[in-house]
């Protein structure tokens, strides 16, 4: 893919402190867009370097790969007040800082938001936790299986007859990242007019809280508690996976246009015209009996093709395709959403922008790769260096 582009973001300088998932995937997409991102770990390095296998030639693991690509690594000891001089030093120039600590920690080190934004007035702090720092959950630690649980998810995902069941990706987190970025991205630009930066609060919990659409509507309107429909939907019928002769189908109707060309598409029209099925009111009454005929109409179809023939037709449909499948399909080929660079592979970033698109400019890279080069670009000598290394201060490599 194409790296001539230098970015929308280029010139932002990002001082990303967080681990795991959330705060990383946040920096990922501002680097992605150009932005210098240096990455800080502690000693023990990010969590996720150790979640594997699988483990890539230099022992990086695909899912700290997948999170901290187009970011420079440096690692150091904040414990220290050595550690946070540099931290400062670092901060100098900087636009956004980016941490996942749990709260109350960069307050104890004296470099907490009230505290930098007297040093450094036109800086934006984000903060990533699971609650926030303060209310009856503030300063929990917060993980997204944990928090999907806690804030309601787990009790909308699943099928009746199974029960509850937490959503196979960690929406909760990748969602948490987004709206971390959407956060910077509005604080710099009000602070184009005000000149001053400001805290971004973005938690776990308000995350996934706000994902609950229709669910929160449907109570707020009619005091409605969410049940359990599996492949279903709660408002709109049909809007179901039905099975075929070869990948189960999603098909969702939003109107009654579209019903009747799928029912017409099913060589059976007439369905249409059923009393029971007129309007989604009359569907949504009747779902077990409209879901039983289009099964007996779509079970000998070959999914993958008749998915593709309904949405050729104006019928919103999908067949239900495995990881492999996606990440080899033409489409997502055509749409970018694979970038590969120097044996690097992975997923491509979402935000499409015509004049500066994102691209891939570095792969992950080792722990502590960078920390001698960014700290010499920041005003130390090779001697001082020498000496933050000796002491533990700055790391180089993982500890022995």
């Amino acid at each position: 893919m194409p790296e001539a582009n230098p970015g929308a973001l280029d010139g932002l300088k990002v001082i990303d402190l967080s681990r795991v998932l959330g705060g990383p995937y946040c920096a990922q997409m501002l680097a992605d867009h150009g932005a210098q991102v240096i990455k800080i770990e502690p000693p023990q390095g990010d969590e996720t370097r150790l979640w594997g296998p699988p483990f890539d030639n230099e022992g990086i693991s695909a899912y700290f790969a997948g999170i901290n690509r187009n970011k420079r690594n440096i690692a150091l000891d904040l414990s220290k007040p050595e550690g946070r001089d540099v931290l400062l030093k670092l901060l100098d120039n900087a636009d956004v800082l980016i941490d996942n600590f749990k709260t109350g920690t960069m307050e104890k080190w004296g470099i907490g938001y009230d505290t930098l934004a007297k040093k450094f007035p036109r800086l934006v702090h984000a903060r990533v936790s699971g609650f926030g720092a303060d209310g009856p959950l503030g300063g929990f630690p917060g993980y997204d299986a944990m928090v999907q649980a806690s804030a309601g998810l787990v009790s909308v995902n699943g099928a009746p007859e199974a029960g509850p069941v937490r959503i196979g990706v960690p929406l909760v987190d990748l969602s948490t990242g987004m709206n971390a970025c959407m956060g910077i991205l509005m604080a710099l630009y009000e602070r184009n007019r005000s000149g001053k930066g400001q805290f971004v609060d973005a938690t776990l919990y308000d995350s996934a809280v706000a994902l609950h659409q229709p669910h929160a509507p449907n109570y707020f309107m009619a005091g409605l508690k969410p049940k359990l429909y599996g492949n279903s939907h709660g408002n709109l019928a049909p809007y179901a996976n039905f099975p075929t002769k070869g990948r189960n189908i999603v098909i969702g109707a939003g109107n009654d246009a579209q019903f009747r060309k799928l029912a017409q598409m099913l060589g059976k029209p007439a369905l249409a015209d059923d009393p029971r099925f007129l309007t989604n009111k009359d569907r949504l009454a009747h779902k077990p009996e409209l879901e039983a005929e289009l099964r007996a109409l779509t079970k000998d179809r070959d999914g993958e093709s008749f998915a593709n023939e309904l949405m050729q037709n104006g019928v919103p449909s999908g067949a239900v395709m495995e990881v492999p499948d996606v990440m080899e399909h033409p489409h997502t080929r055509h749409r970018g959403m694979v970038w590969e660079k120097d044996g690097y592979r992975n997923v491509g970033n979402p935000v499409k922008l015509s004049r500066t698109p994102p691209a891939v400019r570095s792969k992950p890279k080792t722990f502590g790769a960078d920390t001698r080069t960014v700290l010499g670009e920041h005003g130390y000598s090779a001697a001082e260096i020498d000496k933050l290394v000796a002491s533990g201060i700055a790391l180089t490599g993982p500890r022995k």
